[in-house]
């Protein structure tokens, strides 16, 4: 059975003074995939992300929507330092998830504040509901930052870096339960550094900067130059990091 497309992309660059940050990228996104993008650093994966988002432009190609609206998208940034002090408390940083589904209506619905509530009992911060989000660690407020982009939608999520900040633990239990939302249906598309655990979740892996562009399955991936590549690297680092 052929799954509906969701997401095309041919021939996407992005320019900045400096050069190309992203040239003539193409691939698609299938409901119910979870896509890992990775790279090194500087390959352009953000920038990538935030073009399909429409928050930059493009200098060419297209990119094209078959499935979800904009305002049905969930995106969750790189946290900046002043995101992390915002003045809120946590079922408001929610519920602003849900600002994109209300044109010029001010107020949230009580549909509103019961999805911020079910997102929240989802990720298991419920008990923080009432608390200031600066006051937050940082996986309580990265859990906080998914609960309001789960919020804007139940059909597909970008992420760029979810677990950065994190310690293992943690990312790995942010990991496990971006998997089992993937394998209820919602499409996520996930740039990360950390290729182990790309591979393990992904079923697709767009590797940016290889000669040529790696795009397909993700056992094709591991089997590839580029992915024994960046696994091995991978490995290093991780042993590294224990020493």
């Amino acid at each position: 059975m052929m799954k509906e497309t969701v997401l095309s992309c041919d021939g996407i660059s992005v320019k900045y003074d400096a050069g190309y940050a992203v040239r003539d990228v193409g691939f698609s996104v299938e409901a119910g995939d979870c896509l890992c993008i990775v790279g090194e650093n500087g390959s352009g994966k953000s920038t990538l992300m935030k073009a399909l988002l429409g928050l930059i432009p493009v200098q060419g190609g297209r990119v094209r929507f078959d499935g979800p609206k904009k305002n049905e998208i969930g995106y969750l940034a790189q946290q900046t330092v002043v995101q992390k002090d915002f003045p809120a408390n946590v079922t408001e940083v929610v519920l602003s998830g849900r600002m994109g589904r209300h044109g010029f209506m001010p107020f949230y619905s009580k549909k509103d504040r019961a999805a911020a509530g079910e997102k929240l009992r989802l990720l298991n911060a419920d008990h923080l509901a009432d608390k200031s989000y600066r006051d937050l660690s940082g996986g309580q407020q990265q859990r906080v930052l998914l609960a309001r982009a789960l919020c804007a939608t139940e059909k597909m999520l970008f992420l760029d870096e979810p677990v950065t900040g994190l310690d293992p633990l943690m990312s790995a239990e942010l990991y496990t339960l971006l998997s089992d939302l993937n394998g209820k249906g919602l499409t996520i598309v996930m740039i990360s550094h950390d290729v182990k655990s790309a591979v393990r979740i992904g079923n697709k892996i767009l590797h940016l900067r290889t000669c040529p562009l790696f795009f397909g399955a993700t056992d094709d991936y591991c089997r590839s130059e580029a992915g024994q590549t960046m696994l091995e690297k991978g490995r290093f680092a991780a042993e590294a990091h224990h020493v």
